[in-house]
């Protein structure tokens, strides 16, 4: 049995070390305003409801009052949400028919609020093998339900039409018809294939280059219908030459949860705004940060947001697509959930190692507003998983 300031963690060689947790809460972060330097997306978790008696691959079962309540979280700092995202586990335990209530809950909730929001927009209803024309037809259900819940559609990328497509044309054509269809400017989200694998080769072509200039070829068709780009290839260099070739009035949006500092920080040419599935854990740290760039002290930006990246390449190793797991984790940790349970049972996805060095960075940056309920509730977890404390 540790003290009361000590938690025993999985140590490398099998046995366990103590950690101290720090003693007292961290300066409250206020909340405030919408931010005004950058566009920021959260792209935010979905709580499950731990008591339904459901399977792994039956339905979602959501809390939805927590699920909820999480949101306007956010939206109280001044961050918008990017919902029904892959850190909702879109694809990966949550299937359309749960999308869609998320999505329409949710941008009801922002109407209210007074909160921004932006919703995926995919083809994940489809079942088995598809074709050009029913993938096509899953977009288009799914961009009308968005639309007709008032928020800004972000068009994901597809694995059906990613199995579907035979040529980069193939992504032209679809994506044109998209664009010349939808209401207002919509942003684009090209997830590289570490999140999710079978997204290998999109935009036609493995070569990144050639990838890179069929979707520039996309918005350079319709620029008047692109808000802005999401890129997920966690290469920053690429997204920085991507950035530069955009048509004037075209955000980029970073998804790059290893390098996001130095792009929202940007240089001489440019920035990237934000819609991250780290913004989740770090929400409030993350407004504070831009909110040192609304004013033009970029220094204290880098200052707030660079010690982040260690605890956020740990969440999103590889293979990158569980970090959803250590997400849910510090949400419930951090008191935003009353359990560590999350849908599909993908709370088994990380090693209790994995969760126990993501707990103890994000203690470090002081992400937990009652430290000791963390720690209480990082030591039940281990005692539960044969770690005794």
């Amino acid at each position: 049995m540790t003290g009361p300031l000590q938690v025993l963690l999985p140590a490398a060689d099998g046995g366990t070390r103590a950690y101290t947790p720090r003693a007292e809460p961290p300066p409250t972060t206020a909340g405030g305003p919408p931010l005004t330097s950058r566009t920021v997306f959260s792209a935010a978790h979905v709580v499950a409801d731990p008591r339904a008696d459901v399977s792994p691959d039956g339905p979602a079962a959501v809390d939805w009052d927590a699920t909820l309540a999480f949101r306007h979280h956010l939206w109280s700092h001044g961050l918008g949400v990017a919902e029904a995202m892959d850190t909702a586990q879109r694809g990966m335990g949550l299937d359309w028919a749960g999308a869609a209530e998320l999505i329409t809950r949710s941008a009801a909730e922002a109407k209210a609020a007074g909160g921004r929001i932006a919703c995926g927009v995919g083809t994940d209803q489809l079942a088995g093998p598809a074709g050009l024309v029913e993938v096509r037809s899953a977009y288009e259900e799914q961009l009308a339900l968005v639309e007709s819940a008032g928020a800004q559609p972000i068009l994901m990328a597809s694995r059906a039409l990613a199995a579907a497509a035979a040529s980069p044309d193939d992504y032209l054509e679809t994506y044109g018809h998209l664009l010349r269809q939808s209401a207002e400017p919509v942003i684009l989200h090209w997830l590289g294939p570490m999140f999710d694998p079978a997204l290998e080769g999109y935009w036609g072509s493995a070569d990144l280059d050639a990838a890179t200039d069929t979707f520039l070829e996309v918005i350079a068709a319709h620029p008047d219908k692109v808000d802005g780009i999401k890129v997920s290839l966690l290469d920053a260099d690429r997204e920085i030459a991507l950035r530069r070739r955009l048509p004037d009035g075209v955000r980029c949006y970073t998804g790059d949860d290893f390098n996001y500092p130095e792009l929202i920080a940007g240089d001489d040419h440019g920035f990237s705004h934000a819609l991250l599935g780290i913004f989740d854990p770090l929400g409030p740290l993350a407004a504070e940060a831009v909110r040192a760039l609304d004013t033009g002290d970029a220094k204290r930006f880098r200052a707030l947001l660079d010690p982040t990246v260690e605890l956020s390449r740990h969440l999103f190793q590889a293979p990158t697509r569980y970090y959803k797991t250590g997400v849910v984790l510090l949400a419930w940790l951090a008191g935003h959930q009353t359990h560590f349970t999350m849908v599909g049972g993908l709370q088994s996805a990380r090693s209790l190692p994995h969760l126990a060095r993501a707990y103890e960075l994000a203690d470090g940056l002081g992400l937990f507003p009652d430290p000791a309920l963390a720690a209480a509730r990082m030591r039940s977890l281990l005692t539960v998983h044969g770690v005794p404390q």
